[in-house]
């Protein structure tokens, strides 16, 4: 093993522990301030991106999850009232899940402290270093 090599090793690793940290605190933060998960946070998400729903399929393609956890997640938000199920007239096989309206105004709220509590955990950041973190995760995405 080269020394380059070595060093995207070590770097990978560094990189790892900051996200799993990261992604710690984001729960604690939605479990404690807000009795929520990141799972649900993030089906909240996916479909306030999508206002006018998406099939059950294509929400677990956006979430990187199996079928089976997407729909345990929406079971939940659908009996708290936040996400609703409507049945394709095409084809009876097919579901669209979409936001409701309280669902919209929750996930709005949370929205907001959710993007504070990234910026307080981020805020050792310069502006310069995000712009460098952000060109190399890019340069890296392409790979």
């Amino acid at each position: 093993m080269s020394a380059l090599s070595k060093r995207r090793l070590k770097m990978w690793i560094r990189l790892l522990g900051v996200t799993r940290a990261a992604e710690g605190e984001l729960r604690e933060f939605l479990r404690v301030k807000h009795e929520t998960t990141l799972p649900r946070f993030d089906v909240l998400a996916a479909l306030w991106r999508r206002r006018d729903g998406v099939t059950m399929s294509e929400l677990s393609r956006m979430l990187l999850v199996s079928n089976g956890n997407a729909t345990a997640v929406v079971d939940r938000l659908e009996k708290d009232g936040l996400v609703r199920r409507t049945p394709s007239e095409a084809d009876r096989r097919t579901v669209f899940v979409a936001l409701t309206a309280e669902g919209l105004g929750q996930f709005e709220g949370l929205a907001v402290e959710h993007e504070a509590e990234v910026d307080r955990l981020f805020a050792g950041l310069s502006e310069a270093d995000l712009d460098t973190l952000t060109d190399i995760l890019k340069r890296m995405g392409k790979t």
